[in-house]
């Protein structure tokens, strides 16, 4: 009788065992957030209003922490260029990007100039930094903003992804001078404009969320880089590069 009711018992446990181990994939639970498509709709917006991407590079640092918490009280998503030697403890960071909504890109793994590499050193720089955010989010689509814009043959060939410059920089790295760079961006914007920034300075932070509430006060709708070329209906192609998305 004892055996009977603890081969039972066994049995009964297997199959919870197994039930719960079925559901908790399908509840989201034990498995890495998935980063938002590009391709996903936005909510609220089209192609003809006024649309602007925000981006990032050189991240994550601490200050990137704050920002993220600037653009989430604005519901603003943005798109980070992040720099793989830099995510190591801050996988946290990385994982609330991809849950808030925001696009992440390579931008190299020790902010290495991308031209002139030999394969490995490319490799070393671009798919380094690919597989290890992917670790952390999932297998996403990652563009690519290689360190200083500079981009040749060798680049175009081996990116393996879009390639993402920008068409307004207020040179944020020269002086850390929040105003200016806040009339610099408001000056120069357009529908269309990828603005560069750098989350590693606290007044560039500062800076991009002044500016986020002048633009949205302006009529100006904020998107991730591949929500921009989607919604104007300018499909992103691997080695190509591209600054804006002007109507």
């Amino acid at each position: 009788m004892e055996r009977t009711m603890g081969r039972r018992l066994v049995a009964w446990l297997g199959i919870l065992l197994y039930t719960s181990s079925s559901l908790l994939p399908w509840m989201g639970v034990g498995s890495a957030p998935r980063a938002r498509t590009a391709d996903a709709a936005v909510e609220g917006v089209n192609a003809g209003q006024k649309l602007v991407a925000l981006t990032f590079d050189d991240g994550p640092k601490n200050s990137t922490l704050t920002l993220l918490d600037g653009l989430a009280q604005r519901g603003v998503p943005a798109t980070f260029f992040l720099i793989g030697e830099q995510i190591p403890g801050r996988e946290g960071t990385l994982r609330r990007m991809a849950e808030e909504g925001h696009e992440l890109g390579i931008h190299s793994y020790t902010h290495a100039a991308l031209t002139g590499l030999n394969n490995a050193d490319f490799y070393g720089e671009v798919d380094r930094t690919r597989t290890v955010i992917q670790n952390v989010v999932g297998p996403v689509d990652l563009l690519l903003r290689p360190p200083y814009g500079m981009v040749d043959a060798g680049v175009r060939r081996r990116a393996n992804a879009p390639i993402i410059l920008w068409s307004v920089d207020p040179e944020d790295w020269k002086d850390r001078n929040t105003d200016r760079e806040v009339n610099h961006v408001l000056r120069q914007v357009r529908d269309g404009s990828i603005i560069l920034f750098h989350d590693i300075y606290p007044e560039s932070v500062e800076a991009a969320l002044q500016i986020v509430d002048a633009l949205h006060q302006d009529g100006y709708y904020f998107v991730t880089v591949s929500q921009l070329f989607s919604l104007r209906d300018r499909p992103l192609e691997s080695g190509q590069t591209y600054c804006h998305a002007y109507p």
